[in-house]
This record gives structure tokens, C-alpha cells and sequence, in this order.
């Protein structure tokens, strides 16, 4: 529960330090006095939005801190998730506001961030201000009351997870579908180039051996008149060619190597070249015979590299490796568009399996829901009766969804009247003010026997009430303040006022400097004048004084 707050430089307020106590507090004080003020305070506790403008005038920087003791609500577990220092005894939140906009958060002395910070402070702290009244009418709203009466935790996280399953397994399969439209759509195109291609029969290297032999066609007449010259070099028609040449010098060389035993060497090397030679001089001869101008086969090798430079213009490509490459590409894309229907069909397959588990876990929320409708419907027109309502009646309404949604199939809808044989209908269409705010409290007592939040705060939660219901009203919250939990009430209603068991005043001063907001806990006379200031008004009566004492000794 909340045991202190300190506030300082925050709006109106210079310094507050003030103490809290278990049970039911409550909280009184002009109209713009600075309740809100404090509130907004504690809403930065609880991760809203922070704005420099909220910073006193003049001051560098605000600081608000609220301690809180953790010892009955067994939160240890959260802390060490979150990897969090602990205490049992206490735990302290605080954030700091400087004039240039930076904003800082703090755990227990520790920096943290505000999303932590606004997690943790949801779990200390329910703040019910006068506009969550309008929640009432909100479906959403109505679905989570049910829910947390339900104690379907478990389950509908359970829910959620198939049905993120779901919903991706319907994204990936619409995709799918969309993908294979489109491809289909490209088929035909896809197909015609594949046969392009095909029809080419392309042979790996074949477009480099053609270039070389239309090169060679075009130049035949110049190879063919520098073999024959080789040739003749080598071996001519009158005899005398390298070949004769390297002959005679064989033959010199052996008729002195008797004598002279180095020519023997040499003349065998001489005949080891004259072999080489004569080699070399028969594939000249044998390549002039070969090579002829053939204007045939000219044309033919021009068209087919023609075929070949025309696709890889095409396909902007610069060989026939690539050709060969792009049409594996297609027969596989052609493959893929083949194999999109058996690729559907398991996906389909998929989320029906993950559909029908789904309405599976949503069958059973719903029964959770309904029995827990049944439950609250009771148990709130019991909350109410005593709340000038004798002949209230309220009915939870289950319409099946069209579609499953993140929460389930129930589309779930609160229906009312607060006249006798009046015809039930939507609560937000048919409740006055008053008695939206008589539910609303009645809601939030269920809740609070259901989840064990440390502190509530209601601000004037009694608006469009007076008499004996706002006494009835401070009842309930009074017996929500027992049992280790912390309620304190904004409030304007005397009724309500009396029945805190510790009573703070909000007032504003006007000093030299300005106006500053001030809050400070009223002992018992305090109380008195306050609570007759409430009955009476400014001018204060011996009546109002004698009520008031009246009020606060019941």
C-alpha cells in the first residue's frame, strides 16, 4: 500500500510530504484547490506522459516519490522477473522532471525504465477518476471486468496464443494465394521463354568454339596462304626447305665424328629436330589441306551465334553460361508455380487444424464468461439494491462474433434498468450519472475481491449522488479498504467524508511569491469544521457543526 508521497515543485505545490494509512482515507477540498494536481503527480508515478510545463515556475526540476509496503501482497516473484531489487518492507518509485525535458524513472534508487515503471505502478496503484466512469458503456471494458471475475488468466492467454497462430498462419497462406495469382498470371510468359531457351539446345562452351571458328572461316584465305608459305619454308617443291637442310648437316657431322667425338652428340640432336620438324611440316601440309573458305558453313555459324547474341540482348546476359543458368531459373520458378496448390492445401490444412483448436479454447472461455455473467449479475444487483436501487435489474448479454478476435468469440454487452418492470437495455444508453457511478463502485468492489491491488483511488466517485446512497457508497468502500488494501476517496459528499478513517484537507495559499497547494491530515476537531464547511458551506452554523460531529460519531 502507499505510505508516503512526496511531492516538490510540481504545479502549485512547493514541498508536500505526506503519510498514508491502511484502510479507508479520504481526501476533501475545494474545487480547484489542487486534488487534480495530486493526482497528476501520481499518474507520472504511473508512466504518463510528462511535460516540462508541469515543472513550478522557477524551479530547475520536480521530483515526485511514493513509497509503498509490499509486505502482504507477495509481489516477490514479479521483482525478480523483472530483475528488480526487493523489499518486503518497502518500495520506492520515483521520477524526477527537469526544466529542458528530460524525464528520469527510478525502482527502488535504481534507474529504470517508464514502461517498467508504468507496469509496476498498474499493480500498486488503480486510479478511478470521473471520466473511467464512460468505460462502463465501452465493450472492451465490459469484457475484462468479466474476464478478471472469470479468473480465466490462464486460458485466455492461452487463447491469444493460438490466435496469433492463427492470424499468422492466415497472413502467410493469403500471401501465399496472392503470390501464386500473380505467378500464374506469369506462367504462360515464363513457359514461352523457357521454350525459347530450350529450343536453343545450348551446349556449355558453345558459344566460345563458334566465335573461334567464325573467326578462323573469316580469315581462312589468310591462313591458308601463311600454312602454305610455312610449308615451303619447310619443305619445297624444289628440294631444298629446312628439312634437306638439317639432312645435309646430319650427315656432316657423322662423316667427322670418328675424329672428333662431340659431332657424334650433335648430330644425333640434329636428327632428334629433324624428326620434330618433319612433324611439325606434315600437320602444316595436313591443316592447309583442311582449311577451305566455306561460305556454308560460314552462314551456318553466324546464325546460330546470331541466335544466341539475340537472347542474351533479351535477357541482359553476355554469355551462353548464363542462358543456361536463367533457364534453370525458370524451370524452377515454373516448378514453384506448379507446386503452389499442394503448398495452399497444407497451409489450409494448417489453419483449420490451428482454427478448430482455437474455437476449441474459445468454447471454454465463453463457458468460463458464463458462469462468471451469472455470478456478477447476482452479486452486483445485491451491491445495488442497497444503493437506492430496490428495483434494479442487470443482465450480462453474450452475442456470438462473426470472427474470432485477440479476446475470444463473445461480443458482450451490459444491460440495465433501474425501474421496476423497466425494460432491460445497453447501460450506456439508460443509466443517469448517478447511477453509472453506483455501478461503476459496485464494479470495482467485485474486482477488488477477485485481484489484490494494494491502493485504489476513487475520485469522486459519488458524483450525482447524495444522502443516504453516498453513505451506502462510503460502506462499500470502507469494506474495500479492509483486509490489507488501501482505498482513499476524493470526494465532496459529507456522507462519504465522515467515514475515512484518516481525513486530508487540500487547500490553496496565496503567499508573496504566488499560489501554492497544500495537503495536510486533519485531526479530529479539523475534521469537524471541515466536514460542517462541507454541510453548510463557508459560513459556518452550530447546526452544521452538530451534524458534522453527528456524522463522524456513526
Amino acid at each position: 500500500m502507499l505510505t508516503s508521497l512526496h511531492i516538490q515543485n510540481y504545479a502549485l505545490i512547493d514541498r508536500l510530504d505526506i503519510d498514508f494509512e491502511s484502510g479507508f482515507s479520504v481526501i476533501t477540498g475545494e474545487t480547484g484547490a489542487g486534488k487534480s494536481i495530486i493526482l497528476g503527480a501520481i499518474g507520472l508515478l504511473l508512466g504518463q506522459r510528462a511535460d516540462s510545463k508541469s515543472i513550478k515556475a522557477g524551479a530547475a526540476k520536480c521530483v515526485i516519490e511514493a513509497h509503498f509496503d509490499l509486505s502482504a501482497y507477495g509481489m516477490k516473484g514479479y521483482f525478480e522477473e523483472n530483475d528488480l531489487e526487493y523489499d518486503d518492507d518497502e518500495c520506492i518509485l520515483r521520477r524526477e522532471l527537469s526544466a529542458s525535458g528530460k524525464s528520469r524513472s527510478f525502482i527502488n534508487d535504481v534507474p529504470a525504465s517508464l514502461s517498467q515503471m508504468k507496469e509496476l505502478g498498474e499493480q500498486l496503484i488503480d486510479v478511478h477518476s470521473q471520466h473511467q466512469n464512460l468505460l462502463l458503456g465501452k465493450e472492451g471494458f465490459q469484457l475484462s471486468v468479466v474476464d478478471i471475475l472469470a479468473n480465466d488468466a490462464r486460458e485466455l492467454s492461452a487463447y491469444k496464443e493460438t490466435y496469433n497462430q492463427w492470424k499468422s498462419l492466415t497472413a502467410e497462406l493469403n500471401a501465399l494465394i496472392e503470390e501464386a495469382e500473380k505467378s500464374r498470371a506469369d506462367e504462360d510468359y515464363l513457359t514461352f521463354q523457357l521454350e525459347q531457351l530450350d529450343a536453343l539446345n545450348i551446349q556449355a562452351g558453345e558459344q566460345e568454339e563458334l566465335e573461334a571458328e567464325a573467326d578462323q572461316l573469316n580469315h581462312a584465305e589468310e591462313i591458308k596462304s601463311g600454312l602454305y608459305a610455312a610449308g615451303q619454308c619447310l619443305r619445297p617443291d624444289d628440294g631444298e626447305g629446312a628439312l634437306n637442310a638439317l639432312k645435309e648437316v646430319q650427315r656432316h657431322l657423322r662423316d667427322i665424328a670418328r675424329v672428333f667425338p662431340l659431332a657424334d652428340e650433335l648430330q644425333e640432336r640434329i636428327g632428334s629436330c629433324h624428326i620434330e620438324l618433319k612433324d611439325i611440316c606434315d600437320e602444316v601440309e595436313s591443316a592447309l589441306d583442311q582449311v577451305e573458305f566455306n561460305p556454308v558453313r560460314m552462314e551456318q555459324v553466324n546464325d546460330r551465334l546470331n541466335q544466341l547474341y539475340t537472347l542474351e540482348q533479351k535477357h541482359h546476359v553476355q554469355t551462353d553460361a548464363e542462358l543456361q543458368t536463367l533457364a534453370e531459373e525458370l524451370r524452377t520458378r515454373l516448378d514453384a508455380i506448379t507446386s503452389y496448390d499442394d503448398r495452399i492445401a497444407d497451409l489450409k490444412k494448417q489453419r483449420q487444424a490451428t482454427y478448430d483448436q482455437l474455437m476449441k479454447q474459445a468454447e471454454a472461455l465463453t463457458a468460463l464468461r458464463k458462469e462468471a455473467a451469472k455470478r456478477i449479475e447476482q452479486q452486483l444487483t445485491e451491491h445495488l439494491i442497497p444503493l437506492g436501487m430496490p428495483n434494479v435489474q442487470f443482465r450480462i448479454e453474450f452475442t456470438p462474433r462473426r470472427e474470432p478476435d485477440a479476446t475470444g468469440v463473445d461480443s458482450l454487452t451490459f444491460l440495465f434498468s433501474a425501474n421496476k418492470n423497466g425494460q432491460l437495455q445497453d447501460i450506456a444508453h439508460v443509466a443517469s450519472g448517478g447511477e453509472i457511478a453506483r455501478v461503476m463502485l459496485s464494479l470495482k468492489a467485485l474486482i477488488a475481491g477477485a485481484v489484490k491491488l494494494p491502493t485504489i483511488i476513487f475520485d469522486e466517485i459519488d458524483t450525482g449522488v447524495s444522502g443516504k446512497i453516498a453513505e451506502r457508497m462510503a460502506l462499500i468502500m470502507q469494506e474495500m479498504g479492509q483486509a490489507d488494501r488501501q482505498v482513499i476517496s476524493i470526494t465532496h459528499l459529507p456522507q462519504i467524508a465522515a467515514r475515512g478513517t484518516a481525513h486530508y484537507r487540500v487547500y490553496k495559499e496565496d503567499t508573496d511569491t504566488g499560489t501554492t497547494s497544500h495537503l495536510v491530515r486533519l485531526n479530529e476537531e479539523e475534521r469537524v469544521t471541515e466536514i460542517a464547511h462541507m454541510l453548510s458551506g463557508e459560513t459556518l452554523t452550530d447546526a452544521a457543526m452538530e451534524n458534522a460531529r453527528e456524522l463522524l460519531k456513526n
